[in-house]
């Protein structure tokens, strides 16, 4: 049995290797948050706003350690992730539950890969569509998720998450989730002049039926400057060295495996809040 989940060949590696994809996490966790439930589960239990540094720490370095970690790490940690999602329930609402750990796996694969063929300019075969789909079943099936609560292959997804996308009813939950993610006040004050292109590139790959009902504005100006800079950002990006493009995930894995030391020695520092703000 090999020590590590995937190869360094498999497409999920090649994708997700990639540091500029942590500019469309936003994307991925709004998309998340339509979900009513995921919602109202982020609004009433999530340090989001309180720390949004150490909440992307710890989303990124568990991406990461999954993918490119060894089997050992990716299960203690994902172990712990369950555990904590197990205080992570509300009225109507379970983390845990099958259907939501569907649907945020579907928005992991969908927000990577089509941010992935923008930036390299190159469309997926569908097979390579296929083997990135059932490799990126993992972000549900390790936490608990029978995979047979998820679409069998990807033409199966692709009706499954259009069906999401176009019945969606997103509540102020989701849109006080987006208003603190998109505009965060608890954020060092250097980091914020980032959020102008990355408030861009959410809107320009949020689906539409999504991004109406959460009335950001959008119109052929908006859309002009979401293509303009998607385009410079594919003649640059993919030109960089590797190791510069790869260096976030070298970060992350560096800090998680901290974390997982810590774990170990009986001092935890994952974290959820326990009660609603």
């Amino acid at each position: 049995m090999s020590d590590e989940l995937f190869r360094d060949d498999d497409i999920i590696r090649r994708v997700s290797q990639e540091g500029v994809l942590i500019a469309a996490g936003g994307v991925a966790s709004l998309l998340q948050t339509s979900h009513p439930q995921v919602g109202q589960g982020v609004r009433d239990h999530s340090y989001t706003f309180d720390d949004p540094m150490v909440r992307l720490r710890n989303t990124m370095g568990w991406v990461y350690m999954v993918v490119f970690g060894t089997r050992e790490e990716a299960e203690k940690l994902s172990a712990m992730v369950t555990r904590m999602h197990d205080g992570v329930t509300g009225p109507g609402y379970r983390a845990n539950d099958p259907e939501l750990q569907v649907w945020v796996a579907a928005t992991l694969f969908s927000v990577a890969a089509q941010t992935y063929q923008l930036l390299f300019r190159r469309r997926f075969t569908e097979d390579e569509l296929e083997e990135f789909y059932q490799q990126s079943k993992i972000y549900a099936t390790i936490l608990g998720c029978p995979e047979d609560a998820m679409p069998a292959g990807y033409r199966e997804f692709r009706e499954y998450y259009a069906h999401m996308v176009n019945t969606l009813q997103i509540n102020d939950a989701s849109r006080y989730i987006a208003d603190g993610v998109l505009h965060p006040t608890n954020l060092p004050l250097i980091m914020r002049p980032a959020l102008v292109p990355i408030r861009l590139i959410t809107s320009g790959l949020m689906p539409p039926p999504i991004r109406e009902q959460y009335g950001w504005k959008w119109n052929a100006f908006r859309e002009f400057q979401f293509h303009l800079l998607m385009r410079g950002l594919s003649l640059v990006y993919p030109r960089l060295p590797e190791r510069v493009r790869t260096l976030p995930r070298e970060i992350y894995l560096r800090q998680t495996r901290k974390i997982l030391r810590r774990q170990i020695n009986g001092r935890p520092r994952l974290k959820v809040r326990s009660t609603a703000a």
